[in-house]
């Protein structure tokens, strides 16, 4: 008999980094292998749920500055996750209720979440797309994203907690250089990645243990590396640095150490 409440499509058996992440974050829209995947890495990062925070609370920071200050009123969230309180649509349209936006991710399960859920406001207009971000250019093919986004105007790409899912630093540098080069002046890179920046040698060690050993699906990025992404942007307000230090909205004796979060962040606009 068929499980009428697990989407077509969908491998329980096997961890999700958008199911583990809403188990971090609290949510419920996870399975047995997401909540063993979750468990294994906050014994060796005991914080990681804290990281988790922090790097929403920078997401929802980042999409309120580039709707407010930077005015821009399209939005491209690849590797979307579960829907949670603020996504990208509900901060957007908050301050500009015309706000385009659409979302990408490759779990079925998302997909069913994002279509009943992400709903837009009249003005605006929200679109949930099937995709990988490993494969930008069917991305940007999609016919629903042309009439979707204009994409002769600026776009927010917006990259949270997902690059790091592509092991490969040289084809994540490209998949970033090509999405943003199908974007004109004015748009700007939205992005998050793992690092292991902050870590002890014992932590790192651990980490890079489990990933070696197929048990974390996480790849630190250096800063260096991490910058590679934002090459020839300009960089907003304190650039590179650990998502909670992100143009903070609480006083600095109030936000995490960096060792804790673990988690570079940035915005940058193309010129």
């Amino acid at each position: 008999m068929v499980d009428e409440t697990v989407p077509a499509g969908l491998d329980t058996s096997t961890a999700h980094p958008a199911r583990r992440y809403n188990y971090w974050l609290g949510g419920k829209d996870n399975f047995a292998a997401d909540r063993e995947s979750g468990d294994m890495i906050e014994r060796a990062h005991p914080t990681v749920r804290l990281s988790a925070r922090e790097n929403r609370s920078f997401l929802q920071r980042a999409v309120r500055f580039l709707a407010e200050e930077a005015r821009v009123d399209q939005f491209l969230d690849i590797g979307t996750g579960l829907p949670t309180a603020d996504n990208t649509h509900e901060v957007a349209q908050r301050r500009v209720p015309h706000a385009r936006i659409v979302y990408v991710d490759n779990d079925p399960m998302v997909g069913v979440h994002a279509r009943a859920l992400l709903t837009s406001n009249p003005e605006g207009a929200t679109r949930y797309l099937q995709g990988d971000l490993r494969d930008p250019r069917a991305i940007l093919g999609h016919p629903q994203l042309k009439e979707t986004l204009d994409l002769g105007r600026p776009v927010a790409l917006v990259l949270i907690a997902v690059l790091h899912f592509i092991a490969d630093h040289e084809q994540a540098r490209d998949v970033v250089r090509e999405l943003l080069a199908a974007l004109p002046s004015g748009s700007y890179l939205a992005a998050s990645n793992f690092t292991l920046d902050y870590s002890s040698p014992e932590t790192a060690a651990v980490a890079r243990q489990m990933i070696a050993q197929g048990r974390s699906d996480a790849h630190p990025r250096t800063r260096a590396e991490f910058a590679e992404f934002f090459t020839g942007l300009g960089l907003i307000g304190p650039g590179i640095v650990p998502v909670s230090e992100w143009l903070p909205e609480v006083p600095a004796h109030q936000r995490p150490p960096a060792e804790q979060v673990a988690i570079y962040g940035a915005v940058g606009r193309k010129p």
